[in-house]
């Protein structure tokens, strides 16, 4: 489960069910760590514990892990049956799931919506059809147009997910990507840099010199931007930034972006690409800068073991960072005169 404030998600995973393609980077059961079919019963079960621990927090029920609407007809309604004593009781405001593109419709979006589902996100990944191709997507990006549209004609709240990092990818077509998606006009993104998991087409590719995978640091700069555009330059929300930290993932990630702070590290980079922007307009300087920035990103700005400190010093540039409450989040404030040092 899940908890942003005062909501939370129940996360209920269907690992890899409905899937009509196994895509290059996709190893479900590593990702959700979980290998065997959802069951009805233990929708029911996990609402009931979850129920029992919110308080005054309001929840839904989040499936995730397969293409929703893909799955069984049977099998799909059953798991939403399972969620309407909830529903009814209003003990949940609503259900959200994750699906592929080319697998929605207005006859399944009539089954979604008299079900109680609220939300959709779809599994875009990218708009460029060479590299769906290449990743053996089996849809091209005018089958996320056409659902995204369906999607919010139905009155569902609509999410994207974006992955960098693909086979045939560059940073400059995930920015493309980017705007190709915020033109769909989502209410949440999630963005998936590449991890190559053990037992996929991608390691493989890998292993034989096919591919390539950018490095952490590539990821974290081009993520970094792609947090920028989107809630500071686009105000779409991004809710999930790294694929979730698990035992199983830490065990099957052979190489790619992969770190349990993801987020963390990429805020992080957008905090010193700001402050590297203003010292540098300011110019060298014989003393210390004192740069001020909210208290809830002082550490983000120092970064993990000061390292951050440490690329300013090798640019020229030795500060102190201080927190203000005056400085709005994201924003930094350089001061003019500096301390000797």
């Amino acid at each position: 489960m899940t908890t942003e404030a005062r909501h939370a998600n129940i996360a209920l995973f269907v690992p890899h069910a409905g899937c009509p393609h196994d895509c290059a980077f996709c190893n479900q059961r590593t990702i959700a760590g979980v290998s065997r079919p959802l069951t009805p019963s233990e929708v029911t079960a996990a609402c009931e514990r979850a129920l029992d621990t919110l308080g005054d927090r309001t929840a839904q029920i989040a499936f995730f892990g397969g293409s929703f609407t893909a799955i069984d007809r049977e099998y799909m309604v059953s798991l939403l049956e399972a969620a309407q004593p909830f529903l009814k009781e209003r003990r949940i405001e609503g259900i959200r799931i994750s699906t592929r593109p080319d697998a929605i419709d207005r006859e399944v979006l009539e089954v979604l919506r008299r079900y109680g589902v609220t939300a959709i996100e779809l599994g875009a990944q990218s708009m460029d059809d060479t590299v769906l191709s290449r990743c053996g997507r089996g849809h091209t990006a005018k089958a996320v147009e056409d659902a995204a549209h369906l999607i919010r004609e139905y009155g569902f709240s609509l999410g994207l997910q974006m992955m960098t990092g693909l086979p045939g990818d560059t940073a400059a077509g995930a920015m493309e990507t980017a705007k190709k998606l915020a033109l769909l006009h989502p209410d949440t993104m999630r963005i998936y840099p590449t991890v190559v998991l053990n037992g996929t087409a991608l390691a493989d590719r890998m292993r034989r010199g096919e591919y390539v995978p950018p490095t952490l640091d590539e990821s974290v700069e081009l993520c970094a931007q792609l947090l920028h555009y989107f809630e500071r330059v686009c105000g779409i929300r991004v809710i999930r930034l790294g694929l979730h930290d698990g035992t199983s993932l830490r065990e099957q990630a052979i190489a790619g972006a992969y770190h349990p702070a993801f987020r963390e590290l990429c805020e992080g980079q957008l905090y010193v690409n700001t402050a590297m922007a203003v010292l540098t307009r300011m110019g060298p300087c014989d003393t210390s800068r004192t740069v001020r920035v909210n208290p809830k990103a002082v550490s983000k700005l120092i970064g993990q073991r000061k390292c951050h400190l440490a690329r300013f010093r090798e640019r020229g540039f030795c500060i102190e960072v201080k927190g203000d409450p005056a400085v709005p989040l994201w924003e930094v404030a350089v001061d003019e005169k500096g301390t000797s040092v």
